[in-house]
């Protein structure tokens, strides 16, 4: 009885012994990435709080860090076996880690930040509970704002097209207009569709929301694809009618179409198209899964 007692001490000891080891080397690999990506971090977390269109990235790390939680059991369901494959990738997130910081481009410094976290979770945990933590990793992404290259890439057609299909939308409403480039003319006021009335400050928050959406309401993986390639379409669209408004409501009522409504009207884009999107996840949901 005392030997076995003993064996049971001994192996108590070595688990515990094992246990603080581990957490030692994950508590020394948080400090080490803290230093390294403190700056990188730093400036991400300025861009939510000081431009308009990027603050839905603030509640990104706590939602994917919910529904992380939320997985937990999956997650740890899963044996975890260290994978030395996962060192492939952690090579290159340090290399564009320091792509980044030579070429001066916040994009690639920024989600190399995510994939030195996918890394070690491969690299230490293993394949089969990376998989397991695809969504919340994948969700963690979209806080990184698009590179710039790509948003003025976009920005100038999308401005070209609302202002277009704004156009023709007031005219079929019998409103006096015509359209020069991304200005819109109308009997007493011109109106100018900038880069922010692009849609793709719309665009970028209802890709997280479809994400979002087609996690928690639906199924299937083609489901929760087409629900995510919904949005694109769909932020356009409600920029279109964003613009229409602001043309109809000047032709009659300048003063509230340049101030409240204008101020007002990019809430009112987002909770619409979202409310929208909630509709299409539910029939989809309905039909496809």
């Amino acid at each position: 009885g005392a030997s076995v007692t003993a064996a049971e001490d001994g192996v108590r000891a070595v688990g515990a012994s094992t246990k603080q080891s581990a957490w030692l080397k994950f508590g020394i690999i948080g400090l080490l990435i803290g230093l390294i990506y403190a700056p990188v971090l730093k400036d991400l977390a300025f861009d939510w709080w000081n431009e308009e269109s990027l603050s839905y990235g603030m509640l990104i790390p706590p939602l994917a860090l919910y529904v992380a939680w939320m997985r937990r059991r999956v997650t740890l369901a899963e044996a975890a076996i260290p994978d030395s494959r996962g060192l492939w990738l952690l090579g290159a997130a340090c290399l564009l880690f320091l792509l980044g910081k030579v070429g001066a481009e916040f994009f690639i410094s920024r989600i190399s930040f995510v994939l030195l976290l996918v890394s070690l979770t491969w690299t230490f945990w293993g394949w089969a509970r990376l998989r397991s933590l695809a969504f919340p990793f994948l969700l963690l992404a979209t806080m990184v704002p698009l590179p710039v290259i790509v948003y003025n890439a976009m920005a100038a057609p999308l401005q070209l097209l609302a202002s277009d299909m704004a156009t023709n939308l007031a005219q079929a409403l019998g409103v006096t207009v015509y359209r020069d480039g991304n200005v819109i003319h109308l009997a007493s006021v011109s109106l100018g569709v900038e880069e922010a009335c692009s849609g793709l400050n719309s665009l970028s928050a209802l890709m997280v929301g479809g994400l979002l959406l087609g996690y928690l309401q639906c199924t299937r993986f083609r489901t929760r694809a087409l629900l995510f390639a919904l949005t694109i379409p769909l932020s356009i669209a409600v920029n279109i009618l964003r613009v229409t408004g602001t043309a109809v409501i000047a032709d009659h009522h300048e003063e509230l179409a340049l101030g409240f409504y204008h101020s007002f009207s990019g809430w009112l884009v987002f909770v619409a198209g979202f409310g929208v999107l909630y509709v299409l996840a539910r029939g989809l949901h309905f039909i496809l899964d």
